[in-house]
């Protein structure tokens, strides 16, 4: 990484910076292990044209992720900035743009969830690794830094990459992977009964969000109105063949358009009038999907686009779940489409000021010492009480150890969860169980409550970091994966910049700086 760094070209003549937030991060990344769990990914290496390198391709989506890119202005800010060059792995400075930005799409689908999970396990651990041999460490009196800086004659700011960025090349605790972790990630526990003999350390914060996806807020007037104008066009087509020696069927269009514009104009509408335009909306899907059906007869669906295909597809199970809705008088429905475009998205009850329901995937995260991980990502609302042994068993595997406290919301502590932790001798937060006492004791339990409350908001702080600087409150990837691949790209761009600031943070403290908590 040395000699890369000096012998890197700029023809514009010069030295990189050594300190450089995309040097330092060159370093801290473990690229040779990610290149040998891309290139597994790879269904056979001798078909096709030649693959780009596992640098390139994890490098460029978190410079998306973390500059908050679309894919084409990455490419563009790649080909701009010989800093990001470097950061890809380049030898000199390339002003041309690296790939095409549509790339960028098959690299999401190549790397997935499961490696960048592994990836965000290794960087995580490395870097607590080399914070807690640092705390260890005895600290020197202000006369020994005063001594140790005259011989050397002043503190030296600039470092060489790869000696304080760097990670052991083997983590000091093998992570075994986890089962089932593909696609909705989740850790099941171990097999082995529990036992209280292992000592514990560490804390534990549990918490679980939503990350919503980039959709219009769906109403059921509203999908139904976009379905029949996806059915026209598909009746368009279909008859196109046949134009001249065919009549073409009536869908009605202006008439249903008008429709349903007076009642989506109207700014409260009452719901009888809204369930009266669902149910001609309905009513029009329904004909259209009659008129479909008759025209297969002279025009096979092969004449259709994959796009138009699968929207048919979904809107059929749309017609099925609103009319079904309908004639039961309820609102509630088993895997209920709410994006015609991205049908797996799924409505989140949170209970949230201001967002009562969101969609998206939801997903269970536990945070160690500032470090982030997905414990489960899935489309399907789950209640994330359920995740906390497999989270406790994944902290095991990762640390060699259970936590000495579990630091959750208060819908963690069901019975089955309290009995788990105290077989283990873990402390979970929050109230017991049953009627408040007025005892002393009772009075030291609310006080430890809410001091588990306070530091329980580092957890809610993590999320909003990802939402508010990194995009995790608006997913704008369209596929199922490549949603979830987004998604674990943020948590793993977090704790790269947890661990640049600590990075940072240890300057200061060189410079004599003992109580910075900005971290």
């Amino acid at each position: 990484m040395v000699d890369l760094l000096e012998n890197f070209y700029l023809p514009f003549g010069g030295k990189l910076n050594p300190t450089n937030r995309w040097v330092q991060l060159a370093a801290i990344i473990p690229w040779d292990k990610v290149e040998e769990k891309y290139v597994s990914s790879f269904k056979s290496p001798a078909i096709g044209q030649k693959a780009y390198s596992a640098r390139i391709a994890l490098g460029s989506l978190i410079i998306k992720e973390r500059l908050g890119l679309s894919d084409r202005e990455t490419t563009l800010q790649i080909q701009e900035n010989p800093y990001l060059q470097f950061f890809l792995g380049y030898t000199a400075y390339v002003d041309k743009v690296p790939f095409h930005h549509s790339l960028l799409t098959h690299f999401r689908e190549r790397l997935g969830l499961e490696i960048l999970a592994e990836v965000n396990d290794w960087i995580a651990q490395a870097a607590l690794q080399a914070e807690r041999e640092v705390e260890a460490k005895p600290k020197s009196s202000k006369r020994d830094r005063d001594d140790d800086d005259n011989d050397a004659g002043g503190l030296q700011l600039t470092m060489e990459v790869g000696d304080a960025f760097s990670i052991p090349e083997e983590p000091p605790v093998v992570a075994k992977k986890p089962r089932n972790m593909a696609k909705k990630l989740h850790v099941l526990p171990s097999t082995a009964a529990p036992t209280a003999e292992v000592m514990n350390k560490g804390t534990l914060m549990l918490d679980a969000t939503c990350a919503p996806a980039d959709i219009k807020y769906p109403t059921d007037l509203g999908l139904l109105n976009h379905a029949r104008e996806i059915l026209e066009d598909i009746i368009d087509v279909l008859h196109r063949p046949h134009v001249g020696a065919m009549e073409k069927p009536r869908t009605y269009r202006e008439k249903a358009r008008k429709s349903y514009l007076s009642v989506s104009k109207q700014r409260k509408a009452s719901g009888k009038v809204i369930r009266k335009a669902i149910k001609k909306q309905l009513g029009y899907v329904g004909r259209n999907l009659r008129i479909i059906e008759a025209l297969v007869k002279y025009t096979p669906l092969t004449e259709l686009s994959k796009r138009h295909y699968r929207q048919l597809l979904i809107i059929s199970e749309l017609y099925r779940q609103q009319r079904e809705m309908l004639e039961k008088n309820t609102h509630v429905v088993a895997d209920r489409i709410v994006s015609i475009e991205q049908p797996h998205v799924r409505p989140m009850v949170r209970g949230k000021a201001g967002a009562n329901v969101e969609f998206g995937a939801k997903i269970a995260a536990s945070l160690v010492d500032g470090y982030a991980w997905i414990e489960t990502a899935q489309w399907d609302s789950f209640n994330e009480a359920t995740t906390l042994q497999a989270s406790v068993e994944a902290y095991k595997q990762r640390f060699g150890y259970y936590p000495a406290v579990i630091l959750a919301d208060k819908i963690y502590r069901n019975r089955d969860n309290l009995n788990y932790c105290k077989t283990l001798g873990i402390r979970l937060s929050g109230p017991k169980l049953g009627r408040p006492s007025k005892e002393q004791s009772e009075v030291a339990d609310r006080r430890q409550e809410r001091q588990d409350a306070v530091q329980r908001n580092a957890i809610e702080g993590k999320f909003g970091e990802g939402k508010r600087k990194l995009g995790l409150g608006r997913i704008r990837a369209r596929g199922a994966e490549t949603s979830l691949t987004v998604i674990a790209l943020q948590f793993l761009v977090m704790n790269l910049e947890r661990r640049l600031r600590v990075l940072f943070l240890h300057f200061f403290r060189l410079l004599g700086f003992r109580d910075l908590r900005w971290v």
